[in-house]
């Protein structure tokens, strides 16, 4: 279950367990709130099914349908395992397939902070109805055990993984805005305030006063757009700035970067991160979650103090003026994402999980 299957992180795992699990083991149904967004027409192409559970606020009489909703499927389709992968899904989803008897529930870890005290005392509910509760990274599992009380055997650490069949390094086609330029330097991400992409664009407007050549690409959507946009302008960096919106594949994106950066003021384990060290980027990341788990800071990229445009404009500047380093880092970085996080380890995690606990009757 997801809110919607739109563009972030959530949806995008969501949608690689739903295609990869092995369809002779498994028969995934995809609930949502809302069936738009970018993830709906693949997964309709593979035969998985959507389901909608139309909710708009939990206290309306629509929650009550809602839940009838999920009721009758669970019943008709024989549901024994229920997956919130987002925190909407998780207060709502989860106390729901109890109420009608689901056999096992697991939920998704998201950092408490970015929500309200009432939405935390929902998700602790959650916590304590939960079969388990799926953690993408080290960071994340302590931050539930260590802040929420959660006990850790009760979390299962399943890092995420990527598709190294479409991620992987090559050639771009690079649009006609990003022609002539030394070094790409850019992101991925859904435009929400705590992906910090005003950190780089500020940080970028510092990189541009003592370096010459670079563009900045920035691929996504979401409700930082025309804020961005505006600051970008202000920071009179527009006219080596271009905004892109992302749709269902980025590769071609990704692989237009030379450098990728993950300016976040809040993360767990960053699905455009990994996709960017497998396209054969250069990475660099805030210093918080679970990015330094993927950035080893001087093998295959550097981290930055989070909040810090100066540090990521002089980190910038380190990688943008050292080619021979910068080529070290793209090359550890598609090594790195290959041998350590691919998809199918990660389908594997996911596979293990869902057998132990159905067979076990939990």
């Amino acid at each position: 279950m997801v809110r919607r299957l739109n563009y972030g992180g959530c949806e995008r795992d969501l949608a690689k367990v739903a295609l990869g699990l092995d369809p002779s083991e498994f028969k995934p149904y995809v609930g949502c709130f809302r069936p738009d967004g970018l993830r709906v027409e693949e997964l309709r192409q593979a035969g998985v099914p959507i389901i909608e559970f139309p909710l708009k606020s939990f206290r309306s009489a629509g929650a009550v349908r809602a839940a009838m909703l999920m009721g009758r499927c669970i019943r008709e389709h024989g549901i024994r395992l229920v997956h919130c992968f987002d925190v909407p899904t998780a207060m709502w989803g989860a106390p729901v397939a109890r109420f009608w008897r689901t056999p096992v529930v697991c939920s998704q870890l998201s950092y408490r902070a970015l929500y309200s005290s009432g939405e935390r005392r929902l998700l602790r509910i959650t916590d304590r109805i939960a079969t388990r509760i799926v953690v993408n990274c080290l960071a994340m599992q302590r931050h539930v055990t260590q802040d929420e009380g959660v006990p850790i055997q009760k979390t299962f650490l399943c890092y995420n993984g990527v598709d190294t069949s479409i991620f992987h390094p090559g050639p771009a086609l690079r649009p006609q805005e990003l022609a002539g330029a030394s070094v790409v330097i850019g992101t991925v991400a859904n435009l929400r305030e705590e992906k910090g992409i005003d950190l780089l664009l500020k940080g970028y407007a510092l990189l541009r006063k003592v370096v010459s050549g670079t563009k900045l690409f920035i691929v996504g959507d979401g409700p930082e757009m025309e804020n961005l946009q505006a600051l970008a302008q202000q920071l009179a960096i527009e006219e080596d700035t271009l905004f892109l919106i992302g749709k269902p594949d980025i590769s071609n994106e990704m692989r237009a970067l030379d450098i990728f950066v993950l300016p976040s003021y809040s993360e767990a384990f960053s699905n455009a991160l990994l996709e960017s060290m497998a396209s054969g980027c250069a990475v660099l990341g805030s210093n918080i979650g679970g990015t330094p788990e993927l950035i080893e800071d001087g093998k295959n990229g550097l981290l930055f103090q989070c909040g810090s445009a100066e540090d990521l404009a002089a980190k910038l500047r380190i990688v943008v003026e050292n080619a021979e380093l910068r080529a070290r880092f793209q090359k550890a970085s598609a090594a790195r994402a290959r041998d350590e996080f691919s998809l199918q380890r990660n389908l594997a995690g996911f596979r293990k999980l869902y057998l132990s606990l159905t067979e076990a009757g939990a």
